[in-house]
């Protein structure tokens, strides 16, 4: 049902069984999937690309230009996949010409007060706690879940399968399947629960450990502990995606939590 209340550009692409509710704007160059639900008080600016059956909660503001000085009106978007719920008063903004996209995948959960800055990639079945602040160039990948209040600094990556605590600052790539936390963020073990329950074996989630081990606990240098690696544990899909990770980094990963509040 559409509301007589709401105001709907006639360019805009209104998939079947969508519902908006009274007071949400919707501009021209929007795509809306088949059984989304937008409740009061939304907008939706140009350029937005919502998928089917996502529910957008009131005070939503997605598709906004880039809070970005360098942004001079070339034609972006955001793009949201299936399934995905965006709580109340998120800010989602369009890419700029370094991606031209924003984009978030499909089964995520964005809580209250999440800002999504531009040219962010966010991977399926993420979930952003409330007020999670994501600066430009973000990209997280499938299953990370973030703590609220944490900020996350603009280039960073954030592996599969993390866990990170909350209110913390993020200037560091995170690894896939660990957990993070602490001040200064630290890597604190690998995300056994979260992997368990997303259906890895514990062989699996044991070589993850290993590798681990090598990383941060054996205080190797960086090249060092990727050599040993690659030379003691067997090949993997794991220790692939791993290696890869760490050998794209290009702000540097978090560090090993030591008892004296430092990093290693």
């Amino acid at each position: 049902m559409i509301s007589p209340l709401a105001q709907i550009h006639p360019d805009a692409k209104i998939g079947k069984d969508v519902t908006i509710d009274a007071f949400s704007v919707i501009y021209g160059d929007v795509e809306i999937g088949d059984g989304t639900h937008i409740m009061p008080q939304v907008t939706i600016f140009s350029g937005s690309r919502i998928g089917k059956q996502c529910q957008v909660f009131p005070g939503a503001v997605i598709g906004a230009v880039p809070q970005d000085l360098k942004f001079v009106g070339e034609e972006t978007t955001v793009e949201i996949g299936d399934r995905t719920t965006i709580r109340e008063c998120v800010t989602i903004h369009r890419g700029t010409k370094d991606r031209y996209k924003t984009k978030i995948g499909s089964d995520c959960l964005l809580m209250a007060y999440v800002h999504v800055a531009h040219d962010c990639t966010i991977g399926n079945h993420v979930i952003l706690a409330n007020a999670v602040q994501l600066a430009g160039h973000v990209t997280i990948d499938d299953y990370a879940r973030l703590g609220g209040h944490s900020g996350v600094h603009q280039f960073i990556h954030i592996g599969a399968h993390t866990y990170v605590g909350a209110q913390i600052l993020i200037r560091k790539d995170i690894p896939p399947y660990v957990k993070a936390a602490r001040d200064p963020l630290s890597f604190i073990g690998v995300n056994s629960v979260g992997l368990t329950r997303s259906g890895y074996t514990k062989e699996t989630i044991d070589q993850i450990s290993a590798i681990y081990h090598i990383l941060f606990v054996e205080k190797h240098p960086i090249s060092r502990a990727v050599e040993l690696i690659r030379t003691n544990l067997a090949d993997s899909d794991v220790r692939k995606e791993i290696l890869a990770f760490i050998e794209n980094s290009k702000t540097g990963i978090i560090k090993r939590y030591s008892k004296n509040g430092d990093e290693d």
